[in-house]
């Protein structure tokens, strides 16, 4: 559980900062902006795909059977939602934000 969270909040973290690196950049950044689309490019590549298909096929099984609780299967299945969806997440907080300016 407190795994999912961090993943969750590391690619929130991720799928934020090619938003914050073109709004402002300052000088000596490159190498952290670079740091963050790579771990970016890992949460949500090929490889983290195919585990998140899997890690929600085999705990749909374990819910299917009996094994494991309803409320603890579906927060996987969130986890997996916020992070593929964190670009779309900050991007709407972005323009909720700008538009209370």
């Amino acid at each position: 559980m407190k795994v999912l969270a961090t993943i969750s909040i590391l690619g929130a973290l991720a799928a934020a900062s090619p938003a914050l690196a073109q709004t402002a950049s300052p000088a000596g950044s490159e190498p952290i902006n670079a740091a963050l689309e790579w771990i970016q490019g890992t949460l949500l590549g090929n490889l983290a795909t195919t585990a998140a298909v899997i890690a929600v096929a085999v705990v749909g099984f374990l819910m299917l059977t009996g094994r494991i609780e309803w409320r603890r299967g579906l927060t996987v299945v969130i986890g997996c939602f916020i992070i593929f969806g964190a670009a779309a997440i900050v991007a709407g907080i972005r323009s909720v934000a700008s538009g209370l300016r």
